[in-house]
């Protein structure tokens, strides 16, 4: 390593930390990131919650149903998993319901992007609606009780 240049030097004193920044300021001209794009990113970071409970998918009706012959606009059947706790959503063009299974009582919101999403609400059997169905890529986020649990990104 060659103590003046502060990079990783090879045996043939190549410099890979040098062209590593030249390729970083190539690429900033002639190909840069879009402003709406590296905001669009740090909004979704900002959506991140260190605290929070992912809850996997464990079944999607797109990916593991069997087709039913002649049926149209049939709904999405999503479930997710997180410890003991499942969320079964059904999403249609009408909107979405779920329930919460063992039944409980949350505070639920619809991620979709940088902009706050519909805020529903699961009653005491855990059941919940919501009348727009989501646009492009989604997810929910429950706050039960001291728990957070954010599913899986989808799209709609």
């Amino acid at each position: 390593m060659n103590e003046h240049s502060g990079g990783n030097d090879s045996a043939d004193g190549f410099d890979e930390a040098l062209l590593e920044e030249e390729l970083r300021q190539a690429a900033a001209v002639l190909d840069p990131v879009p402003v709406e794009l590296r905001q669009l990113a740090l909004d979704a970071y900002a959506l991140h919650d260190l605290d929070a409970r992912v809850a996997d998918l464990t079944f999607d009706s797109l990916l593991d149903a069997i087709p039913v012959r002649g049926a149209s606009d049939v709904p999405r059947m999503l479930t997710f998993q997180a410890g003991g706790l499942t969320i079964d959503v059904e999403v249609t063009g009408d909107g979405l319901m779920g329930q919460l299974i063992p039944p409980r009582p949350a505070r639920i919101e619809v991620l979709h992007g940088p902009r706050p999403g519909a805020r529903l609400t699961a009653d005491d059997l855990g059941r919940f609606t919501g009348e727009a169905p989501p646009a492009g890529p989604f997810a929910l986020r429950l706050r039960t009780g001291g728990d957070t649990v954010v599913t899986e990104w989808l799209r709609a």
